[in-house]
């Protein structure tokens, strides 16, 4: 019976991760990005089921620092791919850090760090969607 139990609530936080990176995958999604509905909830669900398998019971302390450090490094890889630079711009650094920041929020829905991963989501959401124009606005300031 334990054991259903723990599949089931490792279902559930792994559905949650879903449903936080979705808001923000559909918004870049319809803003014509690349990177999208896919991806956001991918990197979410994967971050989270890595570190739902570091609470195994064969894992230590030491195993699970592993693994976070490793998700650290390759959400940080596959970000660095939606970098690009053309003729002295730089595009697509905020992709790549919400990219690495649904990383954390799937890795802390497995440590049922809800409000925090949350919090992340939103706040993610915030600077991607109510923040735009502000850039927009600094970005055609001729300084």
């Amino acid at each position: 019976m334990d054991i259903l139990f723990n599949a089931g609530h490792d279902a559930l936080r792994i559905v949650v991760a879903y449903l936080l990176a979705l808001p923000v995958g559909w918004y870049r999604e319809k803003e014509a990005h690349s990177i999208g509905v896919r991806t956001f909830p991918l990197v979410a669900v994967a971050s989270c089921g890595y570190v739902l398998l570091g609470t195994g019971p064969q894992m230590t302390g030491d195993s699970q620092a592993r693994i976070i450090q490793g998700l650290v490094a390759g959400i940080g890889f596959i970000g660095g791919g939606a970098i690009l630079k053309d003729q002295g711009h730089v595009r697509g650094a905020a992709t790549a850090a919400s990219i690495w920041n649904f990383g954390v929020v799937g890795a802390a829905v497995a440590q049922d760090r809800f409000v925090l991963a949350a919090l992340l989501a939103a706040l993610n959401f915030f600077v991607l969607r109510i923040l735009r124009p502000v850039k927009e606005r600094l970005d055609d300031d001729p300084k």
